[in-house]
């Protein structure tokens, strides 16, 4: 469910965003939003509200961070906006619906994540509504260099995600902080060295209390529904935000329902629904493993002991191991749950 209030969040940028952008350019406006994800769950953070006994980020995480920034902050951006003077926007808008697909193969292939024929067929599902919703008839079409950089910058933002989900067990206001910073901080200057001028500090402000709450709320529930469903299926349902952003543009902006979200949405929720409920039992092998992630003693892999007594569900986090287990039960493809059928 994380995964489907992450799009929600993020698909409502969009209506309210699209009102800023009648006075806030289009890159800066993206630095701002990405400045306000940071900066808010920061201030959180210094209010001593964050998130439940989290898992810091450890000197190993930091090279995943790092790539899941350059990647998907920096790289993915400039491809696309270079892209866009090339590209047709009703092309480019049904090209970026490729970031899914690159995420599931970059798991499946890069990363091991198991993936089956129901994921697959939900995924398609997904990924055929978004194409639908993104659909522009009286659009100019034509295929050249500039798609090929948009689907390039889907497979930096694919990247990304599996980099995020390698250290989604640690905390999430952490990782998000960081992304939000470096990523806005990198777009501002590039704003500044494209000449955009900053707007009033209300409509500052304004952009980055949007940010703080569509962006840094919906990565933190992102990268929290990494750890339970891995990158494949948290990218795919992460993919109906389009639906929610048109829900609320009919709802906000007072936008007229089309006959391409009729299209769409039997599509959608038939994908959404077949993630939701996917879950598998087999005899598997869990490998000796040594981490560090938010956990609690109420599951077969948190069996150890502490010295000071602890409520079975009493939440905690430290470095603990897990024994190579050998075992048959219904799961999903989570933190503990990665191995391939």
């Amino acid at each position: 469910m994380q995964a489907l209030f992450a799009a929600v969040l993020f698909g409502a940028n969009a209506p309210f965003a699209k009102i800023l952008l009648g006075e806030i350019d289009p890159v800066l406006l993206a630095a701002l939003l990405y400045l306000g994800s940071g900066f808010g769950l920061l201030g959180l953070r210094f209010l001593g509200i964050s998130a439940l006994r989290e898992a810091p980020l450890a000197r190993a995480d930091w090279p995943w961070l790092a790539g899941a920034i350059a990647a998907g902050g920096v790289v993915a951006p400039i491809l696309l906006m270079y892209s866009l003077r090339h590209t047709p926007a009703s092309l480019a808008s049904l090209l970026l619906n490729f970031e899914s697909v690159a995420t599931a193969i970059i798991a499946v292939y890069a990363f091991k994540e198991a993936i089956n024929r129901r994921t697959v067929f939900a995924l398609s599902c997904i990924t055929v509504a978004s194409v639908i919703l993104s659909w522009n008839s009286s659009g100019s079409w034509g295929f050249s260099l500039g798609a090929l950089g948009v689907l390039a910058a889907c497979i930096m933002w694919g990247i990304d995600n599996n980099f995020t989900r390698n250290i989604s067990g640690k905390d999430p206001f952490s990782i998000v902080t960081v992304k939000g910073l470096a990523a806005g901080f990198f777009s501002l200057l590039l704003a500044l060295l494209l000449g955009n001028s900053l707007p009033s500090w209300n409509l500052v402000l304004l952009a980055m209390l949007l940010g703080s709450v569509t962006y840094g709320g919906s990565i933190v529930l992102f990268v929290n529904a990494l750890r339970g469903l891995g990158a494949a299926r948290t990218s795919a349902l992460f993919g109906t935000a389009p639906l929610a952003g048109m829900l609320l543009s009919f709802l906000i902006l007072g936008e007229s329902m089309t006959l391409m979200f009729i299209a769409a949405l039997p599509l959608m929720l038939l994908g959404t629904i077949m993630l939701l409920y996917e879950r598998h039992s087999h005899i598997h092998v869990h490998k000796e493993t040594i981490h560090e992630h938010k956990h609690c003693h109420d599951d077969a892999h948190h069996e150890h002991s502490h010295g000071a007594s602890l409520a079975p569900d009493e939440i905690h986090s430290h470095l603990h191991a897990h024994p190579a287990i050998e075992h048959e039960h219904a799961h999903a493809p989570d933190t503990h749950h990665r191995h391939s059928h």
